[in-house]
């Protein structure tokens, strides 16, 4: 097989089986290739909003300390390849090739027993894990795909941390319609005496993390939005302290931009704390550095000036309103052209109706998927803002619009769904 094959490969995989949660194929396909997961020291990260940046942070810093760090994150901006990463390289596509070779060789083997086909992302998953434990990386940040206690990366029985950053309402058909399913599944990565750092938002999050921490004998550390004082926050990145019953840790500069980027560096920076807690030996000056150095393609990205245009891949209501924030802490003085694209799983009203404010102008695209939002039936939508609005269904055409509507003082953003943050990074970027 070659690349090209690997992808009709995947593609024909998820238009004959969509996502399909639960962890018996995986735990039989994990079985059949060795269990490469338990060949590595897992940092596991779950939650609906910061994963991608949470663990952006943690492994720049493991980085930093000299250790040898993979990082699997889902989805991908580009090529599948991003999901892949060892010390901020993604894997070759020879790399990539031979692994899924591997994995889909094995998945044949599994199928024979009765077991089934594995997903998408479950073959995905495994070829991701057999790729880090062949490459013997100290550790592997790794970020869960949907939900938590049935997704494909739950297989790893003794991580070293299990970290949870903010939970909101996403992905309700599957994971369920309140803030106490939705935490009782991102709850699922807890294992037994294994450490857990939660971002504590809501009492009712919290109170059904406790109960898991209490059962499976988890260590639980939390913190809320007051344990953080923010010192300095503009275009140029944010200076914060962050102080718990456990941890004080004083000056952390991170360059992501986001009024709610401080949570996430928050966040990170406790995990780092708590690594080193448990034996893992970062330093001071490796943990500043690695924090300052984090970066996160496609969150609050400036791709370029004059005007500036930003992407972001908000994609979810909570995401929505954390852009809005941030957009009026950065951009008081500039009008805002917007260009969106939702799939129509989503919270697509709310989304609109938080953004539509801030925009003097607003240009509709759609997304590169088969559960796009129809651009003519976004624009309905917007009747009854006094907003300058335009639809086209190419990307290309719909970026080059927007941009060419936008006044070289004022800024361009680009958000509502991560395929439409994809399609546009090379687009940005070549123009």
């Amino acid at each position: 097989m070659n690349y090209n094959d690997i992808m009709v490969y995947l593609d024909d995989l998820h238009n004959m089986l969509g996502y399909d949660l639960g962890l018996d194929r995986i735990y039989a396909l994990m079985e059949e290739m060795g269990n490469p997961q338990e060949k590595v020291k897992v940092i596991h990260v779950a939650g609906t909003n910061g994963k991608g940046s949470v663990c952006s942070m943690i492994s720049s810093v493991l980085m930093n300390a000299g250790y040898k760090v993979g990082v699997y994150t889902s989805p991908h901006l580009e090529k599948y390849n991003e999901r892949f990463r060892i010390n901020g390289i993604d894997i070759t596509d020879d790399d990539f090739v031979k692994n899924m070779e591997y994995t889909i060789k094995m998945c044949e083997k599994i199928k024979e027993k009765g077991i089934g086909q594995p997903t998408v992302f479950e073959v995905v998953t495994a070829a991701g894990f057999n790729y880090f434990a062949e490459n013997k990386v100290d550790y592997l940040v790794l970020e869960v795909g949907m939900g938590g206690r049935c997704d494909a990366t739950n297989v790893v029985s003794k991580p070293l941390l299990s970290v949870i950053v903010s939970i909101s309402m996403d992905h309700m058909d599957y994971l369920g319609n309140t803030l106490s399913a939705l935490a009782q599944e991102k709850g699922g990565i807890i294992k037994e005496n294994c450490p857990t750092l939660l971002y504590a938002k809501e009492n009712e999050v919290l109170g059904v993390i406790k109960n898991i921490c209490a059962e499976k004998d988890s260590k639980l550390y939390t913190f809320k939005d007051e344990n953080i004082s923010v010192k300095n926050a503009d275009i140029n990145g944010t200076i914060f302290d962050v102080k718990t019953d456990d941890f004080e840790i004083k000056d952390v500069k991170i360059k992501l931009l986001g009024d709610y980027q401080f949570i996430n560096g928050a966040e990170a920076a406790l995990a780092c704390a708590i690594l080193e807690k448990e034996g893992v030996k970062i330093g001071e000056k490796a943990f500043k550095e690695g924090m300052e150095k984090a970066s996160w393609s496609g969150r609050m990205e400036i791709v370029s000036k004059d005007p500036v245009v930003i992407l972001d891949g908000a994609h979810n209501i909570d995401g929505i309103h954390m852009l809005a924030q941030s957009l009026k802490k950065y951009f008081k003085n500039e009008k805002l052209t917007l260009l969106i694209g939702i799939l129509g799983d989503k919270e697509y009203e709310k989304m609109v109706d938080t953004l539509m404010p801030l925009a003097s102008k607003v240009v509709f695209t759609e997304p590169q998927s088969e559960r796009k939002w129809h651009v003519d039936e976004l624009s309905k939508l917007t009747d009854k803002y006094n907003v300058e609005i335009h639809t086209e269904k190419d990307i290309e055409k719909a970026f080059n619009m927007a941009k060419s509507i936008t006044a070289k003082e004022d800024a361009l953003i680009c958000c509502g769904s991560l395929y439409l943050i994809g399609a546009l990074y090379k687009i940005a970027y070549k123009n």
